[in-house]
């Protein structure tokens, strides 16, 4: 039986919950991880209040009635609640958020109790228990669905928006005929989640350092065991290692690319053993409290031939050309202008070069707002805020085929142009362990 719910009264959403509090008059901070008594580092209360702010406003300007999560990024966005990486892929855990009410969140068995004791800023009949279909394993008949579309329903009914379209970002399709046979109007709410992030504030931006700075450190870990004998895996375990002692709440990622693999860019690793003179490339992306990185490293290992210093130097050209441009006001279309056309370094057309030459937001997600790509900017032009913290991108082959150079750069928009977060040298080709 669904519980009773006692209808909310309308929230206002207060000016200070949605400052994003930006100090741009100094360096932006990396602090400890630590909560301590003598200094403010970050202030989660403040970030929970700026998150549901933004997302009560952006579900404001839409015209939806609520929004049904089952992102588990839009989730902690909403709830700053997470249990585990193992439920990015499941659809087990969802929250529900309408103009009227604090977020509801149904969570994985006992996490539901545990959060009635450790989340004080989730209301007490806001935290359940709730389970679907975990991709398929609990078949529709067992009527889990149809339970969990009725008690929404009901919850909605109660806040005066069951006839309003209720968005949804990602969900089983049980679940969606299960809401859409309970009467509900389901439309895409992606976009109105995505208007919500798409400003960090001052807190995301420490954040995001907090997290690139982790990177900066696995670097300088991994450049030092970079030596022929060691392979791609290794590697990646290494840095793993590294980043989990050091806090990450999740290694999503590490391509390791190494010789004769780096063109075509493959986005993943192996076995390979490293050779003298390699040229290896690494993207390191992981999350520290929810917030990621993207950070593209080429290091050679003991020497490296002038071609692979060439296609060095051309990726560094294209990157610094685009850094040059950000800044508020400046649309995606002329960053994207000022990167080659996929046929000019060895691809068939921009689809299949998707992603070499690009730019992506950051955030909760790797891949936020802007999009920066020849793919897609030039025809759906996007225009940058103060605020915006995304990742820029570039790829250049080695001519004799032996290597290819990659490089990312993390940066913050500022009020007359950006800040760069990732500072692992980048300026020149690093030799690893020079012979």
């Amino acid at each position: 039986m669904a519980k009773t719910v006692k209808s909310s009264e309308p929230t206002i959403v207060r000016s200070e919950d949605v400052d994003p509090h930006w100090v741009w008059g100094r360096p932006i901070p990396a602090p400890g991880r630590m909560h301590v008594d003598f200094e403010e580092r970050v202030n989660y209360d403040r970030l929970h209040r700026y998150r549901t702010g933004r997302a009560r406003n952006a579900l404001a300007d839409s015209d939806l009635g609520a929004i049904l999560c089952f992102d588990n990024n839009n989730i902690r966005y909403l709830t700053s609640s997470v249990i585990g990486e193992w439920t990015r892929d499941k659809f087990c855990r969802y929250a529900l958020f309408t103009g009227n009410s604090d977020p509801y969140l149904w969570d994985f068995g006992s996490a539901a109790a545990h959060h009635r004791i450790y989340a004080p800023w989730l209301k007490q009949d806001r935290c359940r228990a709730g389970m679907l279909g975990l991709r398929g394993s609990i078949g529709q008949e067992a009527g889990l669905f149809k339970r969990a579309a009725e008690e929404i329903r009901d919850i909605l009914k109660a806040e005066g928006v069951v006839d309003m379209p209720v968005g949804v970002d990602v969900c089983e399709p049980p679940m969606l005929f299960a809401l859409q046979e309970a009467g509900l109007e389901i439309r895409d709410v992606q976009q109105v989640m995505l208007d919500a992030r798409q400003i960090k504030s001052q807190d995301e931006i420490t954040l995001l350092n907090m997290a690139a700075t982790m990177v900066d450190g696995a670097y300088d870990h991994l450049a030092e065991k970079l030596r022929p004998g060691t392979r791609e895996n290794e590697m990646v375990a290494l840095v793993n290692k590294f980043l989990y002692d050091n806090g990450s709440d999740d290694v999503e990622a590490i391509n390791a690319v190494s010789g004769e693999r780096c063109c075509p860019h493959p986005h993943n690793f192996t076995d390979r053993m490293y050779r003298p003179g390699d040229q290896a490339f690494f993207d390191i992306i992981q999350a520290f409290m929810g917030y990621r990185t993207c950070y593209y490293r080429t290091l050679n290992i003991g020497s490296s031939t002038k071609s692979q210093e060439d296609a060095y130097k051309q990726a560094r050209e294209w990157i610094d050309s685009a850094i040059e441009l950000v800044r508020p006001g400046m649309t995606t279309d002329k960053i994207a202008a000022v990167w080659p056309k996929a046929t000019d370094f060895g691809f068939a057309n921009e689809m299949e070069a998707f992603g070499l030459q690009f730019g992506h937001g950051l955030g909760m997600a790797l891949h936020e707002r802007p999009i920066i790509s020849r793919l897609v900017s030039f025809d759906s032009p996007f225009e940058l805020q103060e605020g915006m913290v995304f990742a820029l991108e570039t790829y250049c082959p080695a001519a004799d085929g032996n290597g290819a150079a990659r490089i990312e750069e993390e940066v913050v928009v500022t009020p007359d142009g950006c800040q760069v977060i990732t500072l692992f040298p980048s300026k020149e080709l690093f030799i690893a362990n020079k012979y």
